[in-house]
């Protein structure tokens, strides 16, 4: 009977899992074999005028750095904006953004959250723009950043996503999480838009229609802003596109504390926001609306790192019971292996990864303490520290 119990609940885990892996897999396989077409050079018809929004909450490290940055844009001046949400920062801090081009906003939250920041600009600028621009208080970008943006503009995009990667590799957990990034920028970004589908938000980087972001920001109601704004793009019908041409650069996390706080506010995220579509998804499937079907899997997703981290315990674990239990467990474990090996840019892999991902167990330790640390309700606003 014990053993017929475990037969069983073997099975069902081993089915539950292979649907991440399979998603993944498939998706790994999209950006590996798929062909890149040239892009032409889109003619201006049109110089659009854009509004940067920085949600800056307790970013006095970094945020001057970002601010002198952004000024270096090659893009006429008339035709952007910059507006720093300035929420817990210093008063020496919003005394130097005073004295910057910027327009500087300092709100008091009861509880602070990026979408209150965005909400709150939104509502206090009372400028006319074309696009609105989110990044955050760390994100460095180049100098034709804007220029580049109104040429994809130019095709008449709603929303845009760009390349987020990183601008730190100063230690291991760094470039992980860097790789890591890499590997949804393939998956779920660039193999999205191959097929056709939407691709996913990242919560910067993000270039929305002004006028689309302004009527539908307050909406906005979870720490996933960014997943938020893909499930109203795509109940209405607006396909995100992936520009991998424009990077933004952002710093990555670097110890193991703020990894582990990071995942948390991902996580708990994740879960609001399929909590959040489930009710929706029979009107979707009787609507044919792919995207959207395609983005309550998303959410539904186990992290690739647990996947990794799962697949092979359970092999070992099962294999100890009766071999050819464990033997589908392993296949598992190397589709999940060659699915995140082909998703990571060729360019990383000739890094010397092995010693940094013996890190991996010890991590996804850490994001398994996390499950029990997620409110499913919670609207908070996780910091994550930067380095001076």
């Amino acid at each position: 009977m014990i053993w017929t119990l475990i037969h069983i609940i073997d099975q069902l885990l081993w089915f539950f899992i292979a649907g991440s892996v399979m998603y993944v897999f498939f998706f790994s396989l999209v950006a590996t074999f798929h062909r890149k077409k040239k892009k032409g050079v889109n003619p201006i018809s049109k110089t659009n005028k854009f509004l940067i929004i920085y949600p800056a909450y307790n970013e006095d490290n970094v945020i001057k750095t970002t601010i002198e940055n952004i000024l270096k844009q090659t893009y006429s001046k008339d035709y952007y904006d910059v507006a720093v949400v300035s929420d817990h920062m210093s008063d020496s801090t919003n005394a130097w953004l005073a004295m910057q081009p910027v327009t500087l906003l300092t709100p008091v939250f009861e509880k602070s959250s990026k979408a209150k920041a965005m909400q709150y600009a939104i509502d206090h600028i009372k400028r006319d723009y074309d696009y609105t621009i989110i990044l955050d208080a760390d994100n460095i970008v180049e100098s034709d950043f804007l220029k580049k943006l109104n040429e994809v503009c130019q095709l008449g995009c709603r929303a845009i996503q760009c390349h987020r990667c990183a601008k730190n590799t100063d230690n291991d957990i760094a470039i992980l999480d860097g790789i890591s990034e890499e590997i949804n920028n393939t998956i779920f970004r660039k193999a999205h838009n191959y097929i056709g589908l939407s691709s996913a938000l990242i919560g910067s980087g993000m270039c929305l229609n002004y006028q689309w972001f302004k009527n539908n920001v307050h909406q906005l109601s979870t720490a996933g802003e960014d997943r938020e704004l893909e499930i109203l793009l795509i109940e209405q019908n607006i396909h995100i596109h992936y520009e991998e041409a424009i990077p933004v650069y952002d710093e990555k996390v670097n110890n193991a504390n703020n990894f582990q706080r990071q995942r948390l506010r991902w996580m708990t995220a994740q879960i609001q926001c399929l909590l959040k579509m489930l009710p929706f998804t029979l009107r979707a499937i009787k609507n044919k609306n792919i995207n959207f079907i395609d983005k309550t899997i998303q959410q539904a997703l186990i992290p690739r790192s647990i996947l990794i981290v799962f697949t092979l315990l359970m092999a070992i674990c099962m294999n100890v019971f009766i071999n050819a239990w464990g033997t589908k467990w392993l296949i598992l474990f190397f589709i999940v292996c060659l699915s995140t090996i082909l998703a990571v840019p060729p360019y990383m892999r000739k890094q010397s990864v092995l010693r940094k991902v013996i890190k991996l167990p010890n991590l996804v330790y850490k994001m398994l303490l996390n499950i029990r640390k997620i409110d499913k309700s919670s609207t908070d606003f996780i910091h994550t520290e930067h380095k001076k």
